[in-house]
C-alpha cells in the first residue's frame, strides 16, 4: 500500500472506541487488530527508508562525512508521514483491513 497517499491525520485524534468496536464486537480485539497492523506498517516503512538511505551509506573516509541534501530530504519526508498507528486506525475505519480471529472461527465450526 502507498502510505504517502493515505488520508490519515498527522496528529492524534480522539476516537470513540465503543463505536469503532462494532466490526469486532470487542474493544480489546479492535485495539489488537489496529496494533498488529501498525506494527506491520512500521516494519514496511522502516525497510523502505533503510533501502533508500543505503545508497548514501558508502563513505570511504571519516573526514569526508558531509551533509547530503537528498538524504536529509528523504529523512524529513518519512518523519512527516502519519504515524503507523494513525495509518492503521484510518485503514480500520475505512474497512480496508482484513482480519480474522481463529478462536471465533473454531467456535463457529464446533457449533456447526
Amino acid at each position: 500500500m502507498d502510505y504517502k497517499k493515505t488520508n490519515a491525520p498527522l496528529n492524534t485524534v480522539t476516537r470513540d472506541m465503543i463505536a469503532m468496536a462494532e466490526q469486532t464486537g470487542n474493544v480489546y480485539e479492535t485495539v489488537c487488530v489496529i496494533g498488529k497492523r501498525a506494527n506491520q506498517i512500521s516494519i514496511e516503512l522502516k525497510k523502505e527508508l533503510e533501502k533508500k538511505l543505503q545508497e548514501f551509506a558508502s563513505t570511504d573516509n571519516l573526514e569526508e562525512v558531509s551533509e547530503n541534501r537528498e538524504q536529509i530530504e528523504i529523512s524529513r519526508f518519512y518523519e512527516k508521514l502519519p504515524k503507523p498507528t494513525l495509518i492503521a486506525t484510518q485503514e480500520y475505519i475505512e474497512k480496508k483491513l482484513y482480519f480474522s480471529n481463529p478462536l471465533k472461527e473454531k467456535e463457529k465450526l464446533d457449533l456447526d
